[in-house]
């Protein structure tokens, strides 16, 4: 059963479920996100205690609505999956995101993202992954000695906490789960689904034919006084 976390802790401060800003500038840029998000919670779909968010805010200070983030996608170990109008630190065991991901649009600056990444090492984050769907590159940094450090090699890194492997030699961001399975778009899912369909049944019509020809096989041969059972 899911759970609905409450959204505020006092009538004086609001902590507000939007920061005006877009979930994404392009359409690239939101394939990714969806898809990321939704492979993560697929991935972890039969654990309760795992609480993946794409878009949501982030609050780690209570008492402080100023200081926040949006993460493209975070992952949450130790927290109920359910609603969330954001992430609340402090109603949430003060368990911060272990896991995130930004993807990056042509707009981004450098000032930016130096802000995001000072966020994520002070509040906690152990794993952040940023993908520049332009450039075709993935960068990472993994959390030891209290702070996050730069992966030298990403190309087949493997997340210590989701046991993803990640892969752009094909030119785009691939992520696959432990089980070799590749994190796929909706429309690449849609598309096996009905690739899966199609084969069952053709399966389908080649049993039938089968059993129509022995059932004629057996016609004959009841015809020339000979039992099918005793052949």
């Amino acid at each position: 059963m899911t759970a609905t976390i409450p959204t505020k802790t006092s009538a004086e401060i609001i902590y507000p479920d939007s920061d005006g800003k877009p979930m994404s500038d392009n359409t690239k840029q939101f394939e990714l996100i969806v898809t990321i998000q939704g492979g993560i919670d697929a991935l972890y779909k039969d654990n309760e205690n795992v609480f993946v968010a794409g878009d949501l805010l982030w609050y780690p200070v209570e008492g402080d609505n100023k200081t926040r983030q949006a993460p493209d996608t975070m992952v949450v170990f130790g927290r109920p999956k359910g609603y969330r109008g954001s992430y609340q630190q402090w109603l949430e065991d003060n368990i911060a995101p272990q896991v995130v991901f930004e993807i990056l649009s042509p707009g981004n600056r450098i000032g930016a993202l130096f802000k995001l990444f000072n966020f994520y090492q002070d509040y906690g984050v152990e794993e952040y992954y940023v993908y520049s769907p332009e450039d075709n590159e993935l960068i990472g940094w993994l959390r030891s000695d209290g702070k996050l450090n730069y992966i030298e090699l990403m190309e087949g890194w493997v997340s210590p906490r989701l046991q993803t492997r990640f892969q752009t030699a094909s030119g785009d961001l691939e992520i696959y789960r432990p089980d070799g399975l590749k994190f796929l778009s909706y429309v690449e899912l849609s598309r096996q689904m009905e690739q899966a369909q199609q084969q069952m049944e053709q399966e389908r019509d080649e049993k039938e034919l089968v059993q129509q020809k022995a059932d004629r096989l057996s016609e004959k041969l009841r015809e020339m006084g000979i039992n099918p059972e005793d052949i």
